[in-house]
């Protein structure tokens, strides 16, 4: 039997540039049940290759409800001209990027990832498990005291 498929998400983003003036950027958000513990997405901009960053599907569901995350990405919700928007801020070397977008469409696509993959589910501790099982293959032997 076929497990869950791979869920996308095709959205305009907007890059904020200041306060007054933000820039739309074609995004996909995209969940697969192989790595069910992330949301990858991809930003596609005017470069030759999208530009991809990937975070805990967890931050992402608790962002679009209050600010959270700690580091590289961080994720609050917001009001903007009485519309419910979720932003994203990443943080590279090259600098801040601060996003938004509609939590109308971001929210109904994470609680389709939910329902496809639930939080502690078989498919995540399978993953946990292949991941030790390669992690220990590569490792060698163990201790036995262990």
């Amino acid at each position: 039997m076929e497990g869950p498929a791979e869920l996308r998400l095709d959205l305009v983003m907007d890059l904020l540039l200041s306060p007054e003036e933000a820039f739309p950027v074609p995004a996909r958000l995209v969940y697969s049940p192989d790595d069910p513990y992330a949301v990858h997405v991809s930003f596609h901009v005017d470069s030759e290759q999208p530009i991809g960053w990937f975070f805990a599907r967890d931050l992402l569901a608790q962002g679009l409800l209050r600010p959270t995350g700690l580091g590289d990405v961080r994720i609050w919700p917001a009001a903007v001209d009485g519309r419910r928007m979720v932003t994203l801020m990443l943080c590279a070397p090259e600098g801040d990027a601060f996003l938004q977008a509609p939590a109308a469409l971001v929210a109904p696509w994470i609680r389709r990832t939910l329902r496809a993959v639930p939080p502690g589910g078989p498919a995540e501790r399978d993953r946990v498990d292949r991941a030790l099982d390669a992690l220990f293959a590569a490792t060698g032997p163990t201790d036995p005291a262990f």
